[in-house]
């Protein structure tokens, strides 16, 4: 690589350009400008009903695009409502199915009352009031089954209702999931499916990509990597047609833990260096810069 730069700034003096090489000298770095890009996929298999999604169109999170066939999803979920409905219909008030041995158990405690009466007049015997306690006993411990019972019934029913529940639950999921949306804010940068295929769950159907922010990645050397942190302003430039160059100000974003070797397509300042960092640099985009082009940046 010296050699061709060496042979380069020789032919440049010999035609009588003596500035050969002095624009790349005030730069520290150069690189790529990148976006942050996300591959929409569908989360459901089906025929795409819609997909509006076009390439060059803005789009925000959460914003619904299109939608997988839902049909058998909407029936799934009104089967499940009506076996949760006919669950509950099942489901049994404890004070209705006890109701009539409390009565009877009332009715057996007047009675009693009565015969205690009529034992202190002489008018009814001792075994007579006892046989009343144990019919009362007899019927609290039924009214007690009963209860029991009651109770162990509508657990079992509560039970069922929770499992179509978490059933209705996973369908409205799935339906939620059936509508094609982006999760970022960006323009569509490139479409594979069209309404009317078939999508199988995982398959691309567009690719959307965040411009207002965009990275530049440079490599620097080692005795520049020591000079930077995250967070650190600096000038990055950018083509503005042949000759011109718009100066933007970016924010270090990302500094490599590890070096490697210097990539063909990247020369950083020092081309004796062996070894480089790659950094990210965030630049606010005014719509100028564009994905792929070249900018260099002043440390």
């Amino acid at each position: 690589m010296n050699r061709i730069i060496e042979t380069m700034c020789m032919a440049c003096v010999a035609v009588g350009l003596t500035s050969c090489g002095n624009d790349d000298a005030k730069y520290d770095a150069s690189g790529v400008f990148e976006t942050t890009e996300v591959t929409v996929s569908a989360r459901v298999a089906g025929e795409i009903k819609a997909l509006v999604a076009e390439e060059g169109q803005n789009v925000e999170a959460g914003e619904p695009l299109g939608e997988v066939d839902m049909a058998q999803l909407v029936l799934k979920k009104r089967q499940m409502e009506a076996g949760r409905n006919a669950a509950l219909s099942r489901k049994l008030s404890t004070e209705r199915q006890v109701s009539a041995l409390g009565q009877q158990i009332a009715n057996m405690e007047s009675e009693r009352a009565r015969f205690e009466a009529l034992l202190k007049d002489g008018a009814a015997t001792r075994k007579q009031v006892d046989d009343i306690g144990y019919q009362i006993a007899t019927l609290e411990r039924q009214l007690m089954a009963a209860r029991e019972q009651v109770v162990a019934a509508n657990e079992s029913i509560d039970g069922q209702t929770a499992s179509y529940d978490a059933q209705i639950g996973q369908v409205e999921e799935m339906m939620r999931q059936a509508v094609i949306e982006s999760p970022i804010d960006g323009v569509v940068m490139a479409k594979y499916a069209e309404a009317g295929e078939y999508a199988a769950a995982g398959r691309a159907l567009f690719k959307v990509g965040d411009i207002r922010i965009m990275k530049l990645r440079a490599y620097v050397g080692a005795g520049q990597v020591t000079r930077l942190s995250i967070g650190q302003k600096v000038l990055v430039y950018a083509d503005e047609g042949m000759e011109s160059r718009r100066e933007y100000e970016g924010t270090i974003a990302w500094i490599s833990s590890e070096a490697e070797f210097t990539p063909k397509t990247i020369q950083t300042r020092d081309e004796r260096s062996n070894l480089v960092y790659a950094i990210k640099i965030s630049v606010e985009n005014d719509g100028l810069i564009k994905r792929g082009m070249y900018g260099d940046v002043k440390l």
